[in-house]
């Protein structure tokens, strides 16, 4: 059979990605694996409507269709999402509909599996036969277990095809009701006291909503604001995957355009950031995509620490609880605190009206009082990922996020906690004894465990 793989890392066949995909060609010879380096060559498809055609065409003659990606922050690669806008945009969506699908990615597990519910709402949405997903590790192959699993995974892909087993949709499409907003004259600003706000956006003229809703926040804030349209700012291109940043956070692209220069300078310098954009299939655009890609060369150290971050949005976000994970995931990671988000899915425009005055009321307040809010296992399970992995395996070569990490306390893990250590050892040996066991597990253990609260609480 005939299985199209849609390759989505900027490195092309040099990617890890493509090495679980050369295994599976390796073992399955009986069938043609016929690759296409997507998010490397996006540019020649977006200019030349003749080879995005002949992958079209392709894709309309397999017998399967595999979508084979890296994670990139989160989601698939920014380069990848613009390929996937360019289905639509070129109306070649018939040519996915009814196709067997599976889809296989590598990474550490960072939130891989938003990466994996966006992929599996687009081939919903593409009206596609899922088989199912697959998590790789980054060095999974090296084990012969793991290599098991996704051989046995890809015999479960090929035999789905070969009965034209049917798949249940997970996803339902999205219905796009969004009324026109007209904001009201009544207008209250808030004193920024000084502190710095930034709005970006990538907002398009005929996205009427989101540049109104853009003017009605920014003219709540009494001190100076500044917009950013990402359209105007100097991105070269994707990012390429190369890890140049992880010595020293050092873009490949610094000499060649301004993103690092705009990310640092202004980007780092707010106290607020609003971020604003209108909803492209089940996320933002590509060029969003493309923001948060590109802001790796701060590689897995907290570039917006402290600062208070809203969104904007147009679209039916109430649909997606997986984008609005991937926000309040980013945010925590971030350590940043999430002041709201605002979307224009209200039939009343006055009711967005105070739902903006009182995202800008909280972002000045939130940044006056340095409020951050706890992480929940968004943010600390995320920082605990990579905490480990930085220690270990990653070290070399994000060498910068090791320094990071080392002066900043982030490897906390309880090597020299003594006290604890100690109290294990002893109640270990104690719970060993039926009498202390049934003592402690019936009586004490409640009235203990709330025991030093207390005495704090009576300080207090």
């Amino acid at each position: 059979m005939k299985i199209v793989v849609l390759n989505g890392s900027p490195k092309g066949e040099t990617s890890v990605t493509m090495q679980y995909v050369a295994f599976i060609q390796k073992r399955y010879l009986e069938h043609e694996f016929k690759i296409f380096n997507i998010a490397q060559q996006i540019r020649k498809l977006e200019s030349d409507e003749q080879a995005f055609k002949e992958i079209i065409e392709d894709i309309r003659s397999a017998n399967g269709i595999l979508w084979a990606f890296p994670l990139y922050i989160l989601l698939i690669h920014a380069q990848y999402k613009r390929f996937i806008e360019l289905i639509t945009e070129r109306a070649a969506e018939a040519a996915f509909k009814g196709k067997h699908t599976a889809i296989l990615t590598t990474s550490i597990h960072f939130y891989d599996h938003t990466a994996h519910n966006y992929m599996h709402g687009i081939c919903d949405d593409l009206n596609m036969k899922l088989y199912a997903s697959y998590s790789a590790g980054m060095q999974d192959l090296f084990n012969e277990q793991e290599r098991k699993k996704l051989l046995q995974y890809s015999q479960g892909f090929f035999d789905a095809i070969d009965r034209d087993a049917p798949a249940s949709r997970v996803y339902s499409p999205l219905i796009r009701q969004t009324s026109e907003y007209t904001p009201g004259t009544d207008q209250v600003s808030f004193d920024n006291h000084g502190r710095k706000v930034v709005i970006v956006t990538d907002a398009e003229e005929q996205q009427i909503n989101l540049t109104r809703m853009i003017g009605k926040i920014a003219a709540h804030f009494a001190g100076q604001v500044e917009v950013i349209n990402l359209h105007n700012v100097n991105i070269k291109g994707g990012c390429l995957g190369c890890l140049h940043c992880g010595y020293d956070n050092t873009c490949i692209y610094n000499e060649q355009d301004g993103f690092t220069d705009f990310y640092n300078s202004q980007l780092k310098t707010a106290d607020i950031l609003v971020f604003a954009g209108a909803i492209r299939d089940r996320y933002l655009s590509s060029l969003w995509k493309n923001f948060f890609d590109r802001g790796f060369f701060n590689t897995h150290i907290p570039s917006f620490a402290g600062k208070q971050i809203a969104f904007v949005i147009s679209g039916p976000l109430r649909q997606l609880p997986n984008l609005r994970q991937i926000i309040e995931a980013y945010t925590e990671w971030q350590q940043a605190n999430l002041v709201g988000i605002v979307t224009d899915e209200a039939d009343d425009s006055y009711e967005i009206d105070l739902s903006l005055q009182e995202l800008a009321r909280r972002s000045v307040d939130y940044a006056n009082r340095k409020y951050i809010k706890p992480a929940t296992f968004l943010g600390i399970g995320g920082t605990k990922l990579f905490r480990d992995e930085i220690w270990g395996p990653m070290r070399f070569p994000f060498a910068a996020d090791h320094r990071f990490y080392k002066s900043h306390g982030t490897y906390d893990f309880p090597h020299k906690d003594y006290f604890t250590r100690i109290r294990n050892v002893l109640f270990s040996l104690l719970i060993k004894i039926p009498v202390v066991r049934k003592e402690i597990y019936g009586k004490l253990m409640i009235t203990k465990m709330v025991e030093p609260y207390k005495k704090l609480l009576a300080k207090l």
